[in-house]
Formats: structure tokens, C-alpha cells, sequence
């Protein structure tokens, strides 16, 4: 699985990078043929609480998923983002199996 992870207007530490990587590696036990996995790190206006927004972008079965949450840090928001992924993976894996 190909994971590129986007820091915009900032520069990602190792330590979170590596936390990213792993944290996306474990979709992999929910759905085996992911491909690539897109995350996009954003500091939303950066004087406010809750301002650290992670976007996690993948193809199912030629099905686009996509997810977007905004927390205080981004390791909070990279969970959140990750269990509503799998949520999502779970309803498009029932499909497939019931089509």
C-alpha cells in the first residue's frame, strides 16, 4: 500500500509521520486491496482550539472514500479520521458482498 502524507504550509515531524504510517497500515486488516491512501495535514487558523483538520482519501473498488475530521492535535485527529474510515469501509465492503 502506497501512503503519501501532506503537510501543508508546515513541516510533519518523523514521530508524526511514523504514528500516520502506522495508524493507515491498520486499514489494511479491515480491507485488504487498498492501494493507495492520500492523508492531508492542515492547521486551520492557527490562534484557535480544534484547529489541526487530517483528510484521509482512498479508492475502494473503484469507489472514492473520504474522510475529514478536526481536532486540538493531530494524532486525536488521525484516530477519529481512521475509525470513521473503517466505519465506512465496513458499509462498502456489505455492499460489494450483497451485490
Amino acid at each position: 500500500m502506497e501512503i503519501t502524507i501532506n503537510a501543508i504550509h508546515f513541516d510533519a515531524t518523523e514521530k508524526l509521520q511514523d504514528f500516520i504510517q502506522k495508524k493507515v497500515l491498520k486499514l489494511e486488516k479491515s480491507y485488504e486491496d487498498i492501494k493507495k491512501v492520500e492523508v492531508k495535514l492542515t492547521v486551520v487558523k492557527p490562534a484557535t482550539a480544534l484547529n489541526k483538520q487530517v483528510a484521509i482519501s482512498t479508492s475502494l473498488a473503484g469507489t472514492p472514500v473520504y474522510v475529514e475530521k478536526i481536532c486540538d492535535t493531530f494524532e486525536e485527529a488521525v484516530d477519529l479520521a481512521i475509525d470513521a474510515m473503517k466505519v465506512k469501509m465496513a458499509k462498502i465492503k456489505e455492499k460489494i458482498r450483497n451485490h
